[in-house]
């Protein structure tokens, strides 16, 4: 009988080498190491890459931070507050000084007299004369008319006007018994005591020398009595109403 032929083990496929293997095994590895190695590669070549992004990213910043500085417009600077100025110290006007419209009578006269005599001492102040001149005119309007303004009985229009008495001197009216007919004044002028106060001070101001004669020479000046003493005896009087009045 035949021999049967022990059973052979199952061939494998052709065995490869060691070397072979090695061989397969530094592939693999060299190929990795290539991949490596560019992967190194390529990150190295990355980093200038990102590093000319970030500058160009910042010069892109720092251009349009400049252009936002230029676009923005000025601030304004603040409007300053302003501030109350001090009151400046107003001094205080002197207090005018008013007199009473009826003062009150002295040297034995009535209201009546009292008032035209604050009417002829009211025109010398307002003509700014000296106290003087009212002495003299107050003690004439003493000796001509008692300080009363008077009409004519020989003036019929006299008493049209206010009046606080007559006389009969020729056409003499008002306090200084002045006459239409002399130039002096028309009656309706005459009549007014603060007239003919004026009328009577800006004739003796025309004087020379007025202020150095007597009271009596003075009113004598002017008014051309026939009786040119009589005025004398005013002067006490009249100088205690004026220094009343003024």
């Amino acid at each position: 009988m035949g021999r049967h032929r022990a059973a052979e083990p199952p061939r494998r496929g052709p065995a490869r080498s060691v070397p072979g293997r090695i061989a397969v095994t530094t592939g693999i590895t060299c190929c990795l190491g290539l991949v490596g190695v560019a992967g190194v590669g390529e990150a190295r070549q990355s980093h200038p890459d990102v590093r000319e992004a970030l500058a160009d990213r910042a010069a892109v910043e720092q251009r349009a931070s400049r252009d936002f500085t230029r676009a923005a417009p000025p601030v304004a600077a603040p409007a300053p507050i302003a501030t109350p100025s001090p009151t400046p110290t107003r001094k205080k006007a002197p207090k005018k000084v008013v007199r009473p419209r009826h003062p009150r009578p002295v040297a034995g006269l009535d209201q009546r007299q009292m008032d035209n005599a604050k009417a002829i001492v009211d025109v010398g102040r307002d003509m700014r004369l000296p106290r003087r001149a009212m002495v003299v005119a107050v003690a004439t309007a003493m000796q001509e008319s008692d300080l009363y303004n008077l009409a004519s009985d020989v003036v019929p229009a006299s008493f049209d006007h206010p009046h606080q008495g007559s006389g009969s001197d020729h056409d003499s009216v008002g306090l200084f018994q002045q006459r239409p007919s002399s130039g002096w004044g028309t009656v309706a002028e005459l009549m007014r005591p603060a007239y003919a106060a004026r009328a009577f001070l800006t004739a003796l101001v025309e004087v020379r020398g007025w202020a150095d004669m007597s009271v009596t020479g003075a009113a004598q000046a002017v008014q051309v009595s026939a009786f040119p003493d009589a005025y004398a005896k005013h002067e006490k009087r009249a100088v205690t109403v004026v220094a009343a009045l003024a």
